[in-house]
């Protein structure tokens, strides 16, 4: 009998230690240690044995069995610990990141975005940017930019005044004068940046954002300026527009145009369902910028700076990026772009 439990014992350390993995080991246990199995069957018929082999028989059963269930913790352990090192080489987690998840990358605001496009076009089409300040001296705000001293725009009540003299500026134009007073001609520049007026509506905003152009240099004409605002508009609308100029006054351009540029929206005034069309109302072009020669009286301000209005034509134009994100993207209400509501915003 003893000889029978030696050889289990045998068997069952050779098995454990076979074992290469957890239900391998498991599998052995019940072989050797199970309800059923040899050896514990063999220690609950020790009593039927002869009196003077129980005690010995009874003795090697229980050393066997200890030992197995020793070897099997210990290969459970080595196997449990052999598992983890596998899995933390296979699912590898960098401990230096937050662990709740990260939020989603934030994206450029609409407005911001649509600079951004505006100022990739005509950098493509040779303009260099140029920034100035947002508080501005009245004399280049308004008096070198040829506007009457009765000018309307020139009023508390359509301006921000910081002091007599000192303004927070109505438009980016004021930059024409202070760059042709640090550049010689030839001179092909946009301005972008934020302005000021005491507008608040749905149209209308106190801040703004503008982009002024000036291009200065010798037989500039009316149609380089046509052909410039005609790339600008199918870069940002699409290939298909085309653009109208229309007279009207500015005062410091002359002549002054507005420029329009064909319905995006419709055909010849309508929508695809028959209706008048709600964005040009129904007209086929829409409205998108001021713009003209530059007036001979503010090359007056710079004329020691080699701009001799004899010499020497150009043409400037001004346009709000709210109103061009305004129409290209749809959108309802100009108040929308500063209510900060992410609804709105991520779906641009």
């Amino acid at each position: 009998m003893i000889e029978r439990i030696d050889a289990l014992r045998g068997e069952g350390e050779a098995a454990i230690a076979a074992a290469a993995t957890t239900d391998a080991l498991e599998q052995a246990r019940i072989h050797y240690l199970g309800r059923r199995a040899e050896l514990p069957n063999l220690l609950r018929g020790v009593a039927q044995l002869p009196p003077e082999q129980r005690g010995a028989v009874g003795k090697a059963a229980n050393v066997a069995r200890k030992a197995l269930e020793q070897l099997i913790e210990a290969r459970g352990a080595e196997l449990a610990g052999a598992e983890l090192e596998r899995q933390l080489a296979e699912d590898r987690i960098d401990v230096t990141l937050p662990g709740a998840p990260l939020p989603p990358a934030g994206g450029l605001h609409l407005l911001n975005a649509t600079r951004r496009e505006i100022e990739d076009v005509f950098v493509g089409l040779g303009y260099t940017v140029a920034e100035g300040p947002e508080v501005e001296r009245v004399y280049y705000n308004f008096d070198a930019l040829n506007h009457d001293p009765a000018h309307p725009a020139r009023l508390r009540t359509d301006t921000f005044y910081v002091a007599d003299d000192v303004v927070l500026r109505t438009h980016t134009s004021p930059m024409q004068v202070r760059a042709m007073e640090q550049h010689p001609p030839p001179i092909f520049l946009i301005v972008p940046g934020r302005v000021y007026r005491r507008d608040s509506d749905a149209t209308h905003t106190p801040q703004f954002h503008q982009i002024e152009g000036l291009a200065v240099d010798e037989d500039i004409t009316l149609s380089d300026l046509k052909g410039t605002l005609l790339a600008f508009a199918r870069a940002i609308f699409g290939d298909e527009r085309q653009v109208r100029l229309r007279p009207h006054f500015f005062p410091f351009t002359e002549p002054s145009v507005e420029v329009d540029v064909s319905c995006f929206n419709c055909k010849d005034g309508l929508t695809r369902e028959g209706a008048r069309c709600p964005l040009c109302k129904g007209t086929g072009w829409i409205e998108i910028l001021g713009a003209g020669m530059v007036d001979p009286n503010v090359f007056g301000y710079v004329r020691e700076h080699g701009y001799d209005p004899e010499r020497i034509q150009g043409f400037a134009f001004g346009m709000g990026v709210e109103r061009i994100a305004f129409l290209k993207h749809g959108v309802s209400d100009l108040r929308l772009f500063y209510d900060n509501d992410l609804r709105f915003l991520e779906q641009f």
